[in-house]
């Protein structure tokens, strides 16, 4: 199309075929060129748009067949989760009936550990007493073999004293002996050779004298023959130097003549231009000086503005440093004291009885009317800062109401204690004097019993040595006849039998 639409503007027509120009042959074959890079681009952009089209249409035929795959796994997810929380609910109440027995078991098993620690400790008191026992015969042998250790120990002491402080005498004696001797020695000795350095440094003072006035009369020989032999020099070179200095100041004379007939103009010139130079340097040097000392006093405000930052930056981060450390150890501390408390609450839950866990907080003592004169006083805004702070902690009524009950219980159990203490020091007192009523010993002898003493009769028996020598068959065998009826009148506490230790 384009070789016809070219012939047919250059009019031509079907006569006999003739050579065309190399110019036209040259657009011709440009106008093919760039029909055909038309015709591809036109083609490479169909396709790209079918292609895109072509994209677009299969993205939405696998979103469709995607989003029923994912409805499927969906719904057979679904299934697979509940049938697992069916499982694992058939699992909790099988858990659940399990930990009520373990409960139960172990309500059971403390009931008997308590029972059995209640025996124990019966059994333990029981020993203890009898330990005890042993505990004071063995105590007075000790004592016994203690003291009789103690006297020789202080015999020993007392002689190896005395010995020590004879040495030290005879040491203190014998150091001054030397001491005076070695001091004696010292003097003798110092005086010697004092008078020995005198007499050496008299002899070698003698002699320097000597030598140096044999060589001051050598050196003042020396000096006059000097003079003597250089007189006549010495004449001459003073005339050559005034010759001297009047030819330099001729030859002076001379060449400022010269300078100034010869380069007197010359002179002037480059003096001017020396001091053009000077001044146009002196200007630069100036506006130079002042940059600089501008450039300085920017860098110096510059440098001070960043001491500045940084020592502010520096506190700061110092600062922040300690608040943030401070507040770890108190975040610590928090963290420590919850700990502590939740194990505390751990170990109280475990002490609580059936009752105080059924029903933990016990009903308020207090009537209706007073029940409700009270709450009204809570509502009431209070006036005064140590109610005001009061009212942050009213959420903690239920615990202060427990830890008040505890408290009271254990005032309680306290005073009991004490009670049951001083009681028990009363019947030690009374089992003490039972025994040693009962008992035979000297110091028993040496004090006053009422047992062994009726009506201000001596009930001693009469084998008192055999007594004496075998506590264990006066303990068991020997009786007051008087005493008698007390003895079986009160059962030993221990053995439970009467008139026996």
């Amino acid at each position: 199309r384009g070789a016809g639409g070219v012939g047919v503007a250059l009019g031509l027509t079907d006569d006999p075929p003739m050579q065309l120009p190399q110019s036209l042959a040259t657009d011709l074959e440009e106008a093919e060129e760039q029909h055909a890079q038309d015709k591809l681009a036109k083609e490479e952009r169909s396709t790209t748009l079918n292609l895109h089209k072509l994209r677009t249409q299969w993205r939405t035929v696998l979103r469709e067949v995607k989003d029923k795959e994912l409805r499927q796994d969906i719904e057979i997810l679904s299934q697979t989760f509940a049938r697992v929380m069916d499982c694992k609910d058939s699992v909790i109440e099988s858990l659940a009936t399990d930990l009520e027995e373990a409960e139960e078991q172990h309500a059971q098993a403390l009931r008997s550990h308590l029972y059995n620690i209640d025996r124990l400790l019966q059994l333990q008191h029981s020993r203890l007493t009898c330990l005890e026992e042993g505990y004071s015969t063995q105590l007075e042998a000790l004592k016994m073999e203690l003291e009789a250790e103690r006297r020789t120990i202080l015999e020993q002491h007392e002689r190896e004293s005395c010995y020590l402080r004879d040495v030290a005498l005879a040491t203190e004696q014998n150091y001054a002996k030397n001491n005076h001797e070695a001091t004696l020695n010292f003097q003798s000795a110092r005086d010697d050779i004092k008078y020995k350095s005198q007499q050496e440094k008299q002899y070698s003072r003698l002699q320097l004298r000597g030598k140096v006035e044999v060589l001051w009369e050598q050196f003042q020989r020396a000096m006059q023959s000097y003079t003597e032999a250089t007189e006549h020099q010495k004449i001459a070179f003073e005339a050559l130097k005034q010759k001297d200095k009047k030819s330099s100041r001729e030859i002076e004379m001379q060449a400022k003549k010269l300078q100034k007939l010869q380069v007197a103009d010359l002179v002037t010139a480059t003096k001017g231009q020396i001091a053009a130079h000077l001044r146009e340097s002196e200007k630069q040097n100036r506006h130079a000086r002042e940059e600089k000392e501008s450039v300085l006093r920017q860098l110096q405000e510059l440098k001070n503005e960043m001491k500045q930052a940084r020592a502010m930056a520096h506190g700061s981060l110092a600062r922040l440093t300690t608040q943030s450390s401070a507040a770890l150890k108190a975040l610590a501390r928090v963290v420590e004291k919850a700990q502590r408390i939740l194990r505390l609450a751990e170990m109280c839950r475990r002490l609580e009885t059936e009752e105080e866990k059924v029903l933990p907080f016990y009903p308020s003592s207090l009537a209706e009317g007073d029940q409700r004169e009270a709450q009204q006083v809570l509502e009431e805004t209070p006036t005064e800062p140590l109610a005001q702070a009061m009212r942050d902690y009213v959420g903690l009524e239920r615990f202060w109401q427990r830890f008040n009950k505890v408290k009271l219980e254990e005032q309680a159990l306290e005073r009991e204690r004490a009670a049951l203490s001083q009681r028990n020091q009363h019947l030690r007192e009374l089992l003490r004097q039972y025994l040693a009523g009962i008992s035979v010993s000297q110091e028993v002898l040496s004090e006053p019993n009422a047992l062994l003493i009726v009506e201000r009769k001596s009930c001693v028996p009469a084998d008192l040595p055999r007594a004496e020598g075998g506590h264990a068959q006066g303990h068991q065998s020997t009786k007051h006849p008087d005493s008698l009826s007390e003895g079986d009148a009160h059962p030993d506490p221990i053995h439970g039998s009467t008139g026996t230790s």
